[in-house]
């Protein structure tokens, strides 16, 4: 187990890491904020479902996810349909110009990476990938599972995830 130090570097790094994640959002088009990429990203990655299925995935109540999947269908990104197994539900469904646009933002994406990231070995990059996959892992319904202590966690309203408190 890691020593308190390497805990608390930790700490740092994350706090610091909100640079790259404002760095990401600086190239994505003005009306296609996190949100809204974030949709079209599991659309593409899952395929249709239902909303109350994208807000599980996404980590957030109904209400953010409606927020997101309105923004992203008033644009023609995606479709809202009838669910035929259940008609007071809906399937979320990308459009060609979702995809288009889904596209768009991962070859953004990939061209910022591959310019910050080109001294680094595929190996690095590799190694990079698995640590992040486990660390997400680590945090997988975080939400849901009991806290070792009696106090209930403190979570962030705006975005509805834990917050960090030392």
């Amino acid at each position: 187990m890691a020593d308190k130090a390497q805990y608390e570097e930790l700490i740092r790094q994350f706090s610091a890491f909100g640079a790259v994640k404002r760095e990401l959002g600086r190239i994505m088009p003005s009306d296609c904020p996190g949100g809204s990429a974030a949709v079209l990203t599991l659309l593409g990655r899952y395929g249709d479902m239902r909303m109350s299925k994208l807000a599980e995935l996404l980590a957030v109540d109904m209400s953010v996810t409606s927020r997101h999947v309105a923004h992203v269908a008033e644009r023609g990104w995606i479709e809202r349909l009838p669910d035929p197994a259940d008609k007071r539900s809906r399937i979320v469904h990308l459009t060609p110009a979702g995809q288009a646009q889904l596209d768009e933002l991962t070859g953004r994406t990939t061209q910022l990476l591959a310019e910050r990231l080109d001294d680094w070995s595929d190996d690095e990059v590799s190694q990079l990938i698995r640590l992040m996959t486990r660390l997400r892992a680590s945090f997988d319904d975080c939400r849901f599972t009991p806290a070792r202590s009696a106090a209930p966690p403190v979570v962030d309203q705006s975005t509805r995830t834990p917050a960090i408190t030392t």
